[in-house]
């Protein structure tokens, strides 16, 4: 992976590029709330085949907050003028968990420029099947990205799946994770608030594979079903894992997503 700072009209973004095949379209990838490009290694590491680009959000890792708060409208322009800049023209893409939502959005937008869509662990934002509600106070706050010892205790109630039971798995989750700031994950969560891809859906024309955990506390498996009903070349792959599934299957998942691009 090479990093690197770019400014992307007025918005320093860090960019990670893993290089891979040129005469296919680079894979680019959201990232989920609060993550920042180190914690999706184990993936693109099972990954063989395209160009994977990867950046933190703005307030995320080593971006820097932005002024003002953002919408995902705001973020597929930015990632438009970031393709520009690395001179990618026609891109696939992957959206996980909260990034899923700006992979609709970019889909939906710049639709010229994304091929093929992958959607994983992620719905159609505010107009969805709502996880546990215990769960979801956990993620109203960023503590455990700060406090390894709470991640420890909670990682498998909040993420299921492979993480149940699994300390190594967390440990290994964890070291992974470049904290930045309370306001930029704020800003995340404010960014999808009221969002909704659930009207325009039905206009998405990408050939879509939607993926979803079969025990993900967070995004129930329901959505991917809404997802891939409601998308009109879309199809469904569950996988016997939960939200973290990219990571914690990695190998399992990177098959399926292989074979889908190519």
């Amino acid at each position: 992976m090479q990093i690197s700072l770019h400014d992307v009209g007025g918005q320093i973004l860090r960019v990670g590029v893993r290089r891979g095949q040129q005469r296919r379209p680079p894979l680019l990838l959201f990232n989920g709330i609060g993550a920042n490009i180190e914690l999706v290694e184990p993936f693109l590491d099972a990954l063989d085949g395209p160009e994977a680009i990867i950046f933190d959000a703005p307030g995320v890792g080593g971006s820097p907050a932005p002024r003002l708060p953002y919408r995902p409208s705001m973020l597929a322009r930015l990632s438009a003028r970031l393709l520009d800049q690395l001179g990618h023209e026609q891109v696939d893409v992957l959206g996980v968990s909260w990034g899923g939502a700006l992979a609709q959005q970019f889909a939906f937008q710049q639709g010229k420029r994304c091929r093929r869509l992958v959607l994983a662990a992620t719905s159609p934002g505010h107009l969805m099947v709502p996880g546990r509600l215990s769960v979801l106070l956990k993620l109203a706050t960023p503590r455990r990205y700060k406090d390894p010892d709470y991640m420890q205790r909670i990682a498998g109630d909040i993420y299921g799946g492979a993480l149940r039971g699994s300390t190594e798995l967390v440990h290994r989750h964890l070291r992974h994770v470049c904290w930045s700031s309370d306001y930029g994950y704020y800003l995340q969560l404010i960014a999808c608030f009221g969002w909704s891809s659930l009207p325009w859906l039905h206009l998405l024309t990408q050939p879509t594979l939607v993926m979803a955990g079969t025990d993900d506390p967070i995004v129930p498996v329901t959505n991917g079903r809404i997802l891939a009903n409601l998308i009109p070349r879309a199809c469904l792959s569950t996988i016997d894992d939960g939200h973290l599934f990219l990571i914690t299957s990695a190998c399992e998942s990177a098959a399926r997503i292989s074979e889908f691009l190519s």
